[in-house]
């Protein structure tokens, strides 16, 4: 039988490198003799997190189009032919049987290349306001994979599968709550709230823990929190850890007893599955305010609060004491977005790819 080969793009945030890596460990599962190889933006998170995972990847030089005022703009043209060019001369050499993007600045120039050369391709759109390339792509591409039924409204209806967005198999299998609490060495007496701004960090989210660490401490709280590389938090908690970037997600989700983050696509999806009281605090960094969106596709059906960026500093801590002291609502809460989880969404993803391949038998 042909070995099949399958090429992926997606990357710049975890968001769309653990999507991408789930959807070829899901092809690995079925086919162990596939190859799969992917391409990323060069000095992005993709170009140590893919190879960890035990996937070679491609280099491209292509960054993002600067919102505001920026020298680096002057080389995005030159940026987006280069990275054509080099995507050409990857697929003519690879030969994948279909293309896979899961968004980032890489997955434009390889799906757009890959449509011209009508090689079979997939694109996964997390959120569920579709941005701007994905809108692009997804006039040309044969499917369109969706995280949220409302981004419906920006693809052609007869493209669009609802799959919900592929997590990491670690968070699909969390430990149980007492085992996590005793691998942390916290009070299982003690509420803990867990506190994720994503990978690179939320400068507004760790300033406004930084000032509320004398509350936490009053409260007795156990707090876990997740700063990101780029701050530097000023107070600690008596009561729990302050870390960089965590690993193992899977133990502090089981242990939190409230989850505040932000609302990217795929942060929203594991938020879903963990089953806990959440509140979202949405960046406004974002293209098209697609945060914002998110979340209030969770808001709408009372499965989150949502504490504005802007008012985070102030309200925070009113959500937080909202439903530590309201123990029906934090339920109902928890069970409202746990009716919200896709679990099967890497297998669905890769169901649609395989209907895309060729049915031969060739040597």
């Amino acid at each position: 039988m042909k070995q099949r080969r399958f090429l992926i793009s997606g990357g710049g945030t975890g968001g769309h490198i653990f999507p991408a890596i789930a959807i070829a460990n899901e092809i690995k599962a079925r086919e162990p003799e596939a190859i799969i190889e992917f391409v990323g933006a060069n000095d992005r998170m993709e170009m140590e997190k893919v190879p960890a995972a035990g996937y070679k990847i491609h280099g491209i030089w292509i960054t993002g189009f600067q919102r505001s005022l920026s020298f680096k703009n002057l080389l995005f043209p030159l940026k987006v032919i280069s990275s054509i060019e080099r995507c050409y001369r990857i697929l003519k050499k690879f030969k994948p049987d279909v293309v896979i993007g899961t968004g980032g600045f890489a997955s434009g120039p390889l799906l757009k290349v890959a449509c011209w050369l009508d090689i079979p391709t997939v694109i996964q759109e997390q959120n569920s306001y579709a941005g701007i390339t994905n809108k692009l792509l997804g006039k040309k591409v044969s499917t369109v994979c969706l995280g949220f039924e409302k981004a419906k409204a920006f693809f052609p209806s007869n493209k669009c599968v609802v799959t919900g967005n592929p997590v990491r198999q670690s968070i699909l299998n969390l430990p149980l709550k007492n085992d996590a609490l005793q691998s942390l060495n916290f009070d299982a007496s003690k509420k803990t709230i867990l506190v994720v701004g994503g990978s690179l960090g939320a400068r507004t989210i760790n300033q406004a823990i930084d000032g509320l660490i004398e509350k936490f401490d009053e409260n007795k709280l156990q707090l876990i929190w997740q700063t990101g590389k780029n701050y530097e938090a000023i107070n600690k908690p008596k009561f729990g850890f302050v870390s960089q970037f965590i690993e193992k997600m899977e133990t502090v989700y089981a242990a939190a007893d409230i989850i505040i983050s932000r609302a990217g696509a795929i942060a929203i999806t594991e938020l879903c599955i963990v089953g806990k009281p959440v509140i979202l605090v949405p960046s406004l960094n974002v293209a098209e305010d697609h945060q914002t969106k998110n979340a209030m596709a969770l808001v709408d059906v009372n499965a989150a609060l949502l504490v504005k960026d802007r008012e985070a500093k102030t309200d925070l801590w009113m959500a937080i004491e909202m439903l530590i002291k309201d123990k029906y609502l934090a339920e109902e809460f928890a069970l409202n977005i746990k009716k919200l989880e896709k679990p099967e969404a890497a297998k669905r993803i890769v169901d649609e790819v395989y209907k895309l391949l060729k049915n031969d038998l060739e040597i």
